[in-house]
């Protein structure tokens, strides 16, 4: 039966199947990184507007802080401050939070039927101011007291203890004095907030709000008379310290008048802005920065993004690396297969063919002279020794690779052993020089089978793969440091650099025109398995028309 060739096996390499996986992987990861680029820009972009939320909260934290917390802290004193405990209040005030810039302090009290010429009159209610100072880094030391007994206080400064008082009239005149109001309805109606100012009244105990009410529709009988403090506090938005906790996106920020007007208009630029509120609602914070500098920022983002998507599709390239070499690898095995059969039929095919022939003419001739016996007995026993050889190596082959059988351990005479393989070979092929040398050797134990076989492999190597007027052999056997080093030196044609590393494999055989004839390429691979079971090493240096060396290292047992 005909072997098909290896096209015609239908065996094939799928490359346009790799090449069309690889160029949609490709497509995949330019695309993704068109994405995430576009992805990275839009988070950007949109962070530039929605961050400035978290600036300006983090900006405005003190401020907060001293609205919610500190500014309370007048109530804690029920009216009673005077002007060195006011004085040390508002030191630390002017230390923690350096955007308050100056603080009038009004040592006020409420009266009733009792005319007030610097306060507010309604009724039978009053409200008045006994003397008011000023604090502040910029208030000199005889400045302090502003208002006194006897003095007169300019016209803003009574204005806005007025109109903080009306606020404070009109809350209690609305109170409902079953109930307790809340805190935030104290909060907001015992302080008055302005822009860059914020006036606070201390908040009485609920029983004295129920006499402030009384006190407006009638005069009471104890004429009583209540102390009330009020501070103003003067702002400068100036001094808020911006935190700015983006600044890779915000190249700066700056508080400037809502009536601010940019100049930076160019298309190189981008600017957002964000009011700040309460006493600072005539300012907002305002966030610049140039296109290049955001630019960065979306680069920062989009390059961890990228990384991952570039680890991902050098991944899928390992993916479709290891199938190409899987593809590759059973391309070789198939090859190597399909050239072992071929060439195996080959040679059992003319031993075959030759023993049939004989066996014809033996059974057809009608009488066989002794000549023509001996000749077809010859012929017969040469042919059937080399089916019996190829599958004795098969078999051993196969055995050694699986560990299946056992080394037998003889002492022998390596003179003897090398004189009877050189003789063996010499009388097969007359034309084959052969000769040897042994150095500090003469006995070791080893398996005599196995050394034989791996002597004859290497020397028919040695004279198949040698031109006809080369074709010669020397063996050394040298002891050295407790290791048996055999060398097999021949001149034949070498063996090209590329393929040293591949002659040791099973079925690989070397393409020249001494492998034509058809070889199953057992040969050094059956010597490296030989080898390795005696627990040695094998090399080879060639040099190409030139001539190669096998070298063997074994262990000495004596």
């Amino acid at each position: 039966m005909a072997i098909p060739s290896v096209k015609e096996s239908g065996y094939r390499k799928n490359f346009s199947l790799i090449a069309t996986f690889i160029g949609l992987i490709s497509v995949l990861f330019i695309l993704s990184l068109f994405l995430a680029f576009t992805f990275s820009k839009k988070k950007i972009e949109g962070d530039f507007i929605s961050a400035k939320t978290n600036v300006l909260e983090e900006s405005i934290k003190p401020y907060n802080d001293f609205f919610l917390n500190k500014l309370p802290e007048i109530s804690y004193y029920n009216g009673y401050l005077d002007s060195g405990t006011a004085a040390k209040f508002v030191d630390t005030i002017l230390l923690k939070y350096p955007f308050v810039k100056r603080v009038v302090f009004f040592d006020a009290q409420i009266r009733n039927e009792r005319y007030e010429e610097n306060g507010l009159n309604v009724g039978s209610f009053s409200a008045g101011m006994k003397s008011v100072y000023q604090f502040g880094p910029y208030v000199s030391s005889d400045s302090v007291k502003i208002f006194g007994p006897n003095s007169v206080i300019n016209n803003t400064t009574l204005e806005n203890f007025n109109e903080l008082a009306l606020k404070l009239y009109t809350f209690i005149h609305k109170l409902d004095t079953t109930k307790m109001p809340t805190q935030e309805d104290l909060f907001s109606n015992f302080s008055n907030i302005k822009p860059n100012r914020i006036d606070y009244f201390n908040i009485p105990r609920f029983e004295d709000l129920k006499v402030y009410r009384q006190m407006i529709t009638k005069k009471l009988p104890s004429e009583p008379v209540y102390q009330q403090d009020m501070l103003s506090f003067e702002l400068d938005p100036s001094k808020i310290k911006i935190r700015n906790n983006r600044p890779l996106l915000y190249q700066s920020v700056r508080i400037e008048p809502v009536t601010y007007d940019p100049l930076e208009t160019s298309s190189e630029y981008e600017t957002g802005e964000i009011t700040l509120g309460g006493p600072f609602s005539a300012y907002k914070l305002y966030f610049i920065s140039s296109k290049s500098f955001i630019k960065k920022e979306i680069l920062s983002y989009f390059f961890p993004i990228a990384a991952l998507i570039l680890i991902f599709y050098a991944l899928l390239l390992l993916v479709a690396f290891l199938i190409y070499r899987n593809l590759n690898i059973n391309h070789k095995m198939f090859k190597l297969q399909y050239d072992f059969l071929t060439n195996l039929t080959h040679e059992f095919k003319t031993p075959v063919s030759v023993i049939k022939i004989a066996g014809n003419n033996i059974k057809s001739a009608t009488s066989i002279t002794p000549r023509e016996q001996k000749l077809y007995g010859k012929i017969l026993d040469e042919e059937a020794d080399k089916l019996n050889g190829l599958m004795n190596k098969l078999l051993a082959f196969t055995q050694i690779e699986n560990k299946a059988i056992k080394l037998n351990e003889d002492r022998i005479n390596i003179k003897e052993f090398i004189e009877s393989t050189i003789d063996v070979h010499q009388l097969k092929y007359p034309d084959f020089k052969l000769s040897y040398e042994i150095s500090n050797l003469t006995h070791f134990i080893t398996d005599p089978v196995l050394l034989g076989s791996l002597f004859d492999n290497l020397v028919e190597n040695a004279y198949k793969y040698s031109p006809p007027d080369r074709k010669q052999l020397h063996i050394t056997a040298r002891l050295i440091k407790d290791k048996i080093v055999l060398r097999f030196k021949d001149a034949g044609i070498g063996i090209p650099p590329s393929e040293i590393n591949n002659i040791f494999r099973k079925f690989y055989r070397v393409q020249n025109q001494y492998n034509q004839a058809g070889s199953v390429g057992l040969g050094l691979a059956f010597c490296k398995e030989l080898v390795n079971f005696m627990k040695g090493e094998i090399t080879v240096h060639s040099i190409v028309n030139k001539g190669t060396e096998f070298k063997i290292v074994l262990p000495y047992i004596n």
